[in-house]
């Protein structure tokens, strides 16, 4: 199992990457990827049709490298890391010679059909056509194009040069050379690629994202809670320790006997949520034996008290950063010895 992205720590500029990047889009999405391999050393070609958004770029890229400066997240200068970033008037002179094509524009169904069309004759034909989209799989816009097969969606966190994890969904079309180089470009930025095995709308980020959204929004319309409550709960709660361990590895440490025993005693008050809302989803064995098998290989039950005690640790950590108070050791969150075998 691979260590959690953690906190982002200050990049040095001896990465690799394929370079010249491109990136397509200049709003808050490609001035966030530009930070991303700008500071990984990358040289970044940055074009968007909008007169104003070329024009707004260089200040919108500055102050977000001033604020990781501030927070000691930098190797080197912003300057330095800025003057990596050339804002061209064309599309064709953005994409001469790159070795990565990363497409930021709005999420419009036409327009991303017309864009990668033009991506796709003007940009050199080995080279992986990626899509920020939040929710549209490539095969909704890129299907039938001649190159279709270096076309796939990498989409980040928002804002990736915080949030270190980005999905990579290929198209049922997308060659497996497309996602290999894709994922090795963004992992050489400093970004940790999660492949999505199958197309589905809004991935897994926005599916995950979207599931405690719609559940918020329904207990505000019901009158159970408000809506600072609910973020409070999110912020102060869940959202804390999620920030230490995902949902799955939260209520595998939360009950003793690990997740195949939080199964069985919660699985079906969790049901019985999940009708509430005319969802019926079951946990079938089968599933819940899947689940379990992927836990117990990450943590066999013998470690998983001291995993218990890494994540109290860890979220310690986090709360005196949250109070404004150094921690005591000078660690980050998460740092220590980890108890998981095989964790790098």
């Amino acid at each position: 199992m691979t260590r959690s992205a953690g906190p982002p720590a200050p990049v040095s500029s001896a990465i690799p990457v394929a370079t010249p990047v491109a990136i397509v889009g200049a709003g808050s999405i490609g001035t966030a990827f530009a930070a991303v391999f700008a500071l990984a050393g990358g040289a970044v070609r940055i074009w968007d049709e909008v007169p104003a958004a070329r024009a707004a770029l260089p200040a919108r890229l500055a102050t977000i490298l001033g604020d990781l400066h501030a927070a000691g997240l930098l190797a080197e200068p912003p300057a330095a890391v800025a003057a990596r970033v050339a804002v061209h008037d064309t599309l064709e002179t953005t994409l001469a010679g790159a070795g990565y094509v990363q497409e930021c524009a709005p999420e419009d169904l036409a327009l991303k059909r017309a864009l990668f069309a033009r991506l796709d004759a003007l940009a050199a034909p080995d080279v992986p056509l990626a899509s920020a989209s939040s929710a549209m799989p490539a095969s909704e816009f890129a299907a039938g194009l001649p190159g279709a097969g270096r076309c796939l969606i990498v989409h980040p966190g928002n804002p990736p040069y915080l949030l270190r994890v980005v999905e990579v969904v290929p198209a049922p079309f997308t060659r497996a050379d497309a996602v290999e180089r894709a994922s090795a470009t963004v992992r050489a930025a400093g970004l940790h690629p999660v492949l999505v095995r199958r197309e589905v709308t809004g991935f897994v980020f926005n599916r995950l994202q979207g599931a405690v959204l719609r559940e918020a929004y329904c207990l505000v319309r019901d009158g159970v809670a408000s809506v600072e409550d609910v973020d409070l709960i999110v912020r102060d709660g869940l959202g804390l320790r999620w920030a230490v361990v995902g949902p799955f590895e939260t209520v595998d440490l939360n009950t003793r006997g690990g997740i195949e025993s939080h199964a069985a005693k919660l699985g079906p008050a969790y049901a019985r949520m999940g009708a509430e809302r005319g969802q019926h989803d079951p946990w079938t064995p089968d599933l819940v034996a899947e689940v379990t098998r992927q836990r117990r290989a990450a943590l066999p039950l013998e470690r998983w008290s001291e995993r218990v005690a890494w994540r109290d640790r860890a979220l310690m950590t986090l709360l005196r950063a949250r109070d404004g108070r150094a921690p005591t050791d000078g660690a980050a969150p998460g740092d220590g010895p980890d108890p998981v075998p095989g964790r790098a």
